[in-house]
């Protein structure tokens, strides 16, 4: 039996439910409940049990990066059984620097597959350990944030704690990168 360690995480943007399997991250939502991973590990990990984990060096970590040390995240270990595909795409976020961002297109280039954005921005929303990869970093090409699972609202806060300039226009309902 697979033992999955699951802890939340109280940030300024709402809880992060965290989940370590084997010391590596194997979920990390905006969910302070774990409502959301909770199926999503079950289809990984049929056969398995889920322990209250307070103490988890990566919540530490996910402490340390809402408390200002933007990357407390970089090298954290993850386990995230995707496609192949989707692998590429979520090696590609880690590459992107914090306070950086790219397009959905750029993305698809980098993985070796130029017209494939959509894919890319498929895999990039099927992500199972945000933040950590950092999806929240891909924006559209005219500089508007697109979409992020965990909202547009977080989205930008992230982008701004990461020392991104994002704003809102007036009268506008999407945020923008100030370029």
């Amino acid at each position: 039996m697979t033992t999955i360690e699951m802890t939340t995480v109280t940030t300024p943007i709402g809880g992060v439910t965290v989940a370590v399997r084997a010391g590596r991250l194997v979920g990390l939502v905006f969910d302070e409940t774990g409502d959301w991973l909770r199926p999503q590990l079950a289809a990984r990990y049929p056969v398995h049990d889920i322990v209250v984990a307070d103490d988890l060096p990566v919540a530490d970590r996910v402490r340390a990066y809402f408390a200002g040390e933007v990357d407390a995240l970089e090298g954290i270990p993850v386990d995230t059984a995707g496609t192949p595909f989707q692998e590429r795409v979520w090696a590609a976020l880690r590459q992107i620097p914090v306070g950086e961002t790219i397009s959905y297109r750029q993305l698809a280039e980098r993985v070796g597959k130029p017209t494939a954005f959509r894919a890319v921005g498929a895999a990039n929303g099927q992500n199972p350990v945000s933040l950590v990869t950092p999806c929240h970093r891909v924006i559209a090409a005219d500089g508007t944030l697109g979409g992020y699972g965990g909202g547009l609202d977080r989205k930008a806060w992230l982008l701004r704690h990461e020392g991104a300039e994002v704003r809102k226009p007036a009268g506008r309902d999407q945020y923008r990168l100030a370029i």
